[in-house]
């Protein structure tokens, strides 16, 4: 995809994960102009802690999750963990830095691959379900959600990209929706 250079200049972008697809997206933004800080994980340990964090560094524009790191091969407690993390980060960037600031911003949840382990399909869905759930709760705030979910063949790089035009001002209209990447052949006539 190719994007026009600095689509991203006035945008600040918080990332948390340690995936590729994070490292990716966040190489990808500051290559477009945008102010890219990383969540430390030491503060994703404690809430309040991560909100100040978040609070220090408002007005945020857009928050991307990456579970797919943590989540690993995942088993059960992969997922409960995982989800927990997500759970977290977005509550604390959405208080310190969006609700608190008054500051529209766009939440961005990337999904583990469909492959990534037995447990998968219920953090693929989870996220779903929780990119649903915020569109709705805080849309009055300005809030928007998406999940966005690999395929088995996605490079970090294909996410990355979706990632920045969900970031830049053309896909501040999608809010509560999944973006399956991957899903069904592109057939040629």
């Amino acid at each position: 995809m190719i994007f026009a250079p600095g689509l991203l200049d006035d945008r600040r972008v918080v990332l948390a994960g340690d995936g590729e697809a994070a490292r990716e997206t966040g190489e990808r933004l500051r290559a477009l102009g945008a102010a890219v800080q990383e969540l430390p994980a030491a503060a994703l340990a404690e809430e309040d802690g991560a909100a100040a964090w978040a609070r220090e560094r408002a007005p945020v524009h857009a928050f991307v999750f990456d579970a797919g790191g943590g989540f690993g091969s995942g088993g059960a407690d992969a997922l409960t963990a995982t989800m927990a993390a997500a759970w977290r980060a977005i509550r604390a960037i959405a208080a310190g830095a969006l609700i608190e600031a008054e500051s529209p911003g766009r939440l961005l949840l990337m999904a583990p691959r469909p492959d990534a382990g037995r447990h998968a399909p219920a953090a693929r869905a989870a996220l779903e379900n929780l990119a649903r759930t915020l569109s709705v709760e805080w849309a009055r705030y300005g809030i928007t959600a998406v999940a966005l979910w690999p395929g088995r063949d996605t490079t970090s790089a294909e996410l990355a990209d979706l990632a920045c035009f969900l970031i830049s001002p053309a896909g501040g209209y999608f809010s509560g929706c999944r973006f399956e990447l991957g899903a069904a052949p592109v057939i040629a006539a």
